[in-house]
């Protein structure tokens, strides 16, 4: 409920009255003469700094007023939800279709304002060639230079490379991917399950997957080529032939 006292309901005996433009005032003046000011105007009375001694009041178009103070808040709140870190992980030696979907997201969250942190993940005997990480490392970098800068650059920790990027004033930015790609999920589709859940965060690289399961799949089968063992056949049993007739 609008708590603001505008006209009659100010109860001040006093008030400061303001000009709309913030810059010139009128004095201390009684709050009946202030009001019938307004008046005059066609405007409203509107107390806008009530604790003060005495209390402050503009002389404004109220309607106008609310909605430029709702106007100043909502961008407020706006900045406030930006500036999250979102997690973004790629493994060496990503599909390409896979990797365009990945870096569409992390553009897409460079573009709401937030802070990506990329980890480019090394498996089983990929630490040997560590260069592949940094190239791929390198290529992320170039990909999302129209949308971020880089605060921390790639650097080795465990078996991942880590590296973070910080989205660039809203007028500098300028996307190279678009989000109409298959597999890419539209920020307006996403359900948020959990409080603080985005599924974008967690797109597994679903080409890696699937060939990670084929490969194990395949270990474990039988050769298709194997022949079934080998069963003894059975000669059926022909019956002895009667001994010949003794001769007399």
């Amino acid at each position: 409920m609008d708590q603001t006292r505008i006209n009659e309901r100010i109860r001040a005996p006093k008030v400061r009255v303001v000009e709309d433009d913030g810059n010139h005032q009128l004095g201390v003046l009684p709050t009946a003469q202030a009001l019938r000011i307004a008046k005059e105007r066609g405007l409203d009375l509107v107390e806008v700094a009530p604790n003060a001694d005495p209390p402050v009041c503009k002389i404004v178009n109220y309607g106008k007023y609310k909605y430029i103070q709702e106007k100043h808040k909502k961008e407020a709140h706006k900045h406030q939800k930006g500036g999250k870190v979102k997690e973004m992980k790629f493994r060496i030696g990503i599909d390409p279709h896979d990797y365009l979907i990945k870096i569409t997201h992390a553009e897409d969250f460079l573009a709401e304002g937030h802070k990506v942190r990329i980890q480019l993940q090394f498996r089983g005997r990929q630490m040997a060639h560590q260069e592949l990480g940094h190239l791929l490392a390198k290529k992320i970098k170039a990909d999302l230079l129209t949308m971020g800068h880089v605060d921390q650059d790639p650097r080795m920790a465990g078996r991942n490379i880590n590296m973070q990027l910080s989205p660039l004033p809203e007028r500098q930015r300028q996307r190279k991917f678009k989000t109409h790609l298959k597999g890419v999920t539209e920020h307006k589709d996403i359900v948020h399950h959990e409080e603080g859940h985005d599924p974008r965060e967690d797109k597994h690289d679903e080409h890696d997957d699937h060939h990670d399961d084929h490969h194990g799949d395949a270990a474990h089968a039988e050769p298709a080529d194997a022949a079934p063992p080998a069963q003894a056949e059975t000669a059926p049993v022909q019956a002895e032939a009667p001994p010949p007739p003794a001769a007399e």
